[in-house]
C-alpha cells in the first residue's frame, strides 16, 4: 500500500468524504454570502458578551480598595467595545477580508488576555493572581464563535492565539516574581494562595488546544458535508428545470438508489400537444426566430398545465407530452386534463391571432387527450436512467392528437374520458360534438370520440 493511499485513507477517516472539486460560481457566492452573514452574527454575539461582562463588572461589589490610582479594566473594556463596534460596521458592509478576519481573531484574544493581565493591577496583587481568573473561560466562547463561519482555519487560529496568549501570561508571571518562591506542587496551596502550579497551567493550555483542535476537525468535516449537500441541492434545483418538479423531487428524495424497471400503475390522463405546420416553418424561419416562437408557445402552455395539476413529461420539439395524475396522483385527473385543454385552446388561439396581427407566422394547434392506466417508473440502464410514463393510454393520446388533422379540429378526447371527467366535476358544455365509431390510425378498433371546442 503506497503512502498516498494511506494518506488518503487517514484523511477520509478524519475529515470524511472529499468535497466536490468544483462548485458553480453562483453556489460559491451563496456560501460566501452565508459566511458574511455569520460574521455579522459573530460580531453581535461578541458585543453581547462585552455588555454582559461590563454589566457584571460595574454592578458587582468591588473587592479592591477605592484608593487604587488606576483601574485598567474599564479602559480595556472600552477599547474592546470600540474594536467590536468597528467590526460590526465592517461585517455589515461585507468588508471583512481574510486578512482582516485573521487580524480580528488575534485581536479578540489579545484583548481578552490584556483584560485578564490587568486584573493584578486592578486588585494590587502579584501577576500570578490573574492566572486564577475565571475570565479565561471566555476563551472557549470566542473559539466556539469561529465555528459559525464553517471554516476551520479561523477556529484553529483562535485556539493557537489563546494558547500562546496564556503561555505569555504564565511566562510573565514567572518572570516578574522569584520562581523558587512562586511555584508549588501542593494543590491546596495553589488554590489558597497566589502560588503557581505548573501542571494546572499546562492543563489549561492543553485544554484550549484540544478544544480548538476538536472543533476545527468538526468544522472541517461539516464543511465537506455542507459542500456536498449544496452540490446535491444545486443539482436537484437544476433537475426541476429539466424535469417536472414532482419528478425532480422524487429523484432527490429517493431513500435508495433508483433502479431500472421500478414503477407502479396509476390512473391518469395523457395529453399530447403539437404545432401544425412547424416543419414548414423550420425551413423558412431563422433559427433564432424559430427558437423564440417555441419559447413563446411553451411559455403559454406550461403555466396552464401546472395550474390544472398537470406535469410536462417530455418536450418533443414542437410537441409536448403532458400527464395529469401520473407523476402526482389526483382524483380529478380527467377533469383537470379537459379544463386545461379548454384554457390551452383559448390561450394558444389568442397567441396565434397576436402573431398574425403582427405579420408573423402563426402555427395551428392539435391536442389529444386520453384517460386510463399508465405505468409510471424508471427505465433505462444503470448508466442512463429516465422517469417515464408509458402505456396504451399514452399511445392513444398521441394518436388522437394526429387524428385532429383528419377530423379538421383542434382537440380530441374519447367519450369515455369525457364521461369520466364529468363524474369528476367537469362542466362538459364545450365538448359539443361527438364522433362515434371513428377509425383512428394505429388503433385496431373504432373509437368513440368527442371534440373539445
Amino acid at each position: 500500500m503506497t503512502s498516498a493511499v494511506v494518506t488518503a485513507r487517514v484523511g477520509r477517516s478524519l475529515l470524511g468524504d472529499a468535497a466536490p472539486e468544483r462548485l458553480p460560481q453562483r453556489v460559491m457566492d451563496a456560501i460566501r454570502r452565508q459566511q458574511d452573514d455569520s460574521e455579522i452574527l459573530v460580531s453581535w454575539i461578541q458585543a453581547v458578551v462585552i455588555i454582559a461582562f461590563a454589566t457584571l463588572y460595574f454592578l458587582s461589589p468591588k473587592a479592591f480598595s477605592e484608593d487604587v490610582p488606576f483601574r485598567p479594566v474599564p479602559w480595556v473594556l472600552g477599547a474592546y467595545a470600540l474594536f467590536t463596534t468597528v467590526r460590526i460596521v465592517l461585517a455589515h458592509g461585507r468588508r471583512l477580508t481574510g486578512l482582516l478576519l485573521a487580524g480580528s481573531v488575534v485581536i479578540d484574544m489579545a484583548m481578552l488576555m490584556t483584560l485578564i493581565w490587568s486584573f493584578h493591577l486592578q486588585y494590587e496583587q502579584p501577576p500570578s493572581f490573574y492566572l486564577k481568573a475565571p475570565t479565561l473561560l471566555y476563551v472557549f466562547i470566542f473559539i466556539a464563535l469561529r465555528t459559525l463561519r464553517f471554516d476551520p482555519t479561523y477556529v484553529l487560529m483562535a485556539g493557537a492565539a489563546a494558547a500562546i496568549g496564556w503561555m505569555v501570561l504564565v511566562g510573565y508571571a514567572l518572570w516578574d516574581q522569584d520562581m523558587d518562591d512562586l511555584v508549588t506542587r501542593n494543590y491546596v496551596v495553589y488554590l489558597t494562595s497566589n502560588k503557581i502550579l505548573r501542571g494546572a497551567e499546562f492543563d489549561k493550555i492543553v485544554s484550549i488546544a484540544m478544544v480548538a483542535g476538536v472543533l476545527g476537525l468538526a468544522v472541517a468535516r461539516s464543511r465537506r458535508l455542507l459542500l456536498k449537500a449544496v452540490a446535491e441541492q444545486t443539482a436537484a434545483m437544476e433537475l426541476s428545470r429539466f424535469f417536472a418538479p414532482e419528478i425532480a423531487k422524487a429523484i432527490a428524495g429517493a431513500d435508495r438508489a433508483l433502479q431500472p424497471g421500478e414503477g407502479e400503475l396509476r390512473q391518469a390522463a395523457a395529453m399530447f400537444i403539437d404545432l401544425r405546420g412547424f416543419t414548414r416553418l423550420s425551413q423558412t424561419l431563422e433559427p433564432r426566430e424559430l427558437v423564440r416562437l417555441l419559447g413563446e408557445y411553451q411559455g403559454r402552455v406550461v403555466p396552464i398545465v401546472r395550474k390544472h395539476n398537470g406535469a410536462v413529461t417530455t418536450y418533443l420539439g414542437d410537441g409536448i407530452m403532458i400527464t395529469f395524475g401520473a407523476v402526482q396522483t389526483t382524483e380529478t385527473y380527467a377533469a383537470d386534463a379537459l379544463r386545461a385543454t379548454e384554457e390551452l385552446l383559448d390561450s394558444l388561439n389568442a397567441w396565434a391571432a397576436e402573431r398574425r396581427a403582427a405579420g408573423q407566422p402563426a402555427p395551428g394547434i392539435g391536442i389529444g387527450v386520453s384517460c386510463g392506466t399508465v405505468m409510471y417508473g424508471v427505465i433505462g440502464d444503470q448508466s442512463r436512467l429516465e422517469y417515464a410514463i408509458i402505456g396504451d393510454t399514452v399511445n392513444r393520446a398521441a394518436k388522437l392528437q394526429n387524428q385532429t388533422k383528419a377530423e379538421a379540429v383542434q382537440a380530441l378526447t374519447t367519450l369515455a374520458a369525457r364521461d369520466l371527467a364529468v363524474q369528476q366535476g367537469y362542466d362538459a358544455r364545450r365538448v359539443h360534438r361527438e364522433l362515434p365509431a371513428r377509425n383512428v390510425a394505429g388503433v385496431a378498433e373504432p373509437m368513440d370520440l368527442a371534440v373539445v371546442a
